[in-house]
């Protein structure tokens, strides 16, 4: 069921915010209860055999959990309870995403002659299993210590993150759901849900999806081996480059709405990374919480930067190689991360030797910043090409094409019946939205701040925005449904397959 759905927005999305807060004016573990079915059945209509293996994971590691916590007192136990459960999490992951990839890419290239095997897999799989190895951490360190079942069960499964994220920790979750707060109807959660919610709807069905038009073709002339000049090259790039953009800010936007509907908050999981001025800021931007996890239990445990320059390069490469490794088991994602990798050890790299030339603030702040955000944003697009690439040699061919003096391919040869100027129109507001305007959370924490002014000038302003943004989420809304109506075209989120 997608967020798009016209089932998800009048059927399912309104049933389940009504009976919860029908069920929390009387019990709020029912309400709880009640959101944790809607969740498990959110997942289950995506496919209902793979329900087992959501609730086989939840029991699992809730168990593991609540061992650690009982013998936390017996380190030597308690660790080995640990080390047992994030294997057995990183197990399952790898057998449902690696092993195909194993078998083919690794032990037929050694004169092994090994077959793929028929794997599906499960949709959020990846995010239910980070999530749940972070909490077992996070118990192992004693953050979290409430076990309450059904809430535990809310965690993991919250319908909003399950299939796409944020990764969620235990002491993000857990308190709020204990709250009373939350089970009554605030009128100032539903009107911020709705705006961010439309913002997302809006960000993905009229521009990452007709934006899209124009980087398929490309990549899949470029993976059938056709020529396709600098032109179609650089179309393809940008065009993925600002889909992807605009497809997983909508989701994270969307997800956040939802959330802050039933009066849950969600960590912001996305802010204007374009606007980044270095990589090591786009990293603190682009999909936060997985940066966050990777950062707290990968690149830390590995040493981070405790054991000189070299090591810390070693575990920067390390750590994206395998972020990269996470997005999906291919050859281009290895290589996105290594880039990435790459990127950030030059970032540092950079810096260090800056401040030890003592260079840093000669230059003229807006210079450093737009050259920062150009040469930024150029790295992340030739790292997108092999992240949307099918193949190394399909990745290749679309770089070595953006960079050549010629340009004899016809633009109706790669994009048919795709206008120029249209693609022109989607790339400028784009460029608008990414870099001009301010994102929805800095316009909503705007909007509160002008809402906070006193007296008859304040109430004035109230009404002004109030009516503002209903007017703006509605337009949103059917501005975004009607671009889509009659095409019964199912438009999952391109971070559904990682």
């Amino acid at each position: 069921m997608l967020f798009t759905s016209l089932t998800f927005l009048f059927a399912y999305l309104p049933i389940v915010l009504v009976g919860y807060f029908v069920l929390g004016r009387f019990h709020r573990v029912a309400a709880a209860g009640w959101l944790a079915a809607a969740s498990v059945f959110f997942y289950g209509y995506w496919s209902v055999k793979y329900v087992p293996l959501l609730l086989g994971s939840i029991l699992f590691n809730y168990g593991i959990g609540y061992a650690i916590s009982v013998r936390r007192d017996r380190s030597p136990w308690a660790r080995r309870a640990l080390i047992f459960g994030v294997i057995a999490d990183l197990g399952l992951l790898a057998y449902y995403k690696y092993a195909n990839f194993f078998l083919l890419q690794v032990i037929n290239p050694l004169g092994g002659h090994a077959q793929a095997l028929n794997i599906i897999l499960p949709i959020g799989i990846s995010f239910f299993t980070f999530t749940q190895i972070a909490f077992l951490v996070d118990v192992w360190k004693g953050k979290a210590r409430e076990f309450n079942f059904v809430r535990y069960l809310l965690f993991v499964t919250w319908f909003p993150h399950l299939i796409a994220g944020p990764v969620l920790h235990h002491g993000q979750m857990m308190p709020q759901f204990a709250d009373a707060k939350i089970y009554r109807i605030r009128s100032r959660n539903l009107v911020i849900g709705m705006v961010l919610f439309a913002i997302g709807l809006a960000k993905k069905l009229l521009i990452a999806d007709p934006i899209s038009a124009y980087a398929d073709p490309v990549f899949e002339a470029a993976a059938a081996g056709d020529a396709i000049g600098a032109l179609m090259a650089w179309t393809g790039a940008l065009a993925y480059t600002f889909q992807i953009y605009f497809d997983f800010s909508g989701y994270s936007d969307m997800a956040v709405g939802l959330s802050m509907l039933f009066g849950v908050r969600l960590p912001i999981n996305f802010n204007s990374p374009y606007k980044a001025t270095n990589i090591i800021e786009f990293w603190r931007r682009w999909h936060m919480t997985l940066s966050q996890f990777l950062r707290d239990y990968l690149y830390i445990p590995l040493g981070g930067n405790q054991h000189g320059q070299a090591r810390r390069y070693f575990n920067l490469l390390a750590t994206m190689v395998l972020g990269g490794l996470w997005h999906g088991a291919a050859w281009t994602f290895v290589i996105w991360g290594a880039i990435h990798g790459a990127l950030l050890c030059v970032n540092h790299g950079f810096r260090w030797a800056w401040m030890r030339l003592g260079i840093a603030g000669r230059t003229p702040r807006c210079i450093a910043t737009a050259a920062g955000v150009a040469v930024t944003f150029l790295s992340v697009v030739v790292a997108w090409v092999y992240f949307r690439a099918d193949t190394v040699a399909a990745a290749n061919s679309v770089l070595l094409s953006m960079v050549s003096s010629t340009d004899s391919v016809e633009w109706t040869t790669v994009f048919r019946d795709k206008s120029a100027m249209s693609f022109a129109g989607y790339a400028s507001l784009s460029f608008l939205i990414v870099w001009v305007f301010p994102n929805a959370y800095e316009a909503i924490d705007f909007v509160e701040n002008r809402m906070t002014v006193g007296g008859e000038e304040g109430r004035r302003v109230g009404v002004m925005l109030t009516v503002g943004a209903a007017t703006i989420t509605v337009g949103l809304i059917a501005a975004s449904l009607l671009s889509t109506f009659g095409t019964n075209v199912a438009s999952p989120f391109l971070y559904f397959q990682f």
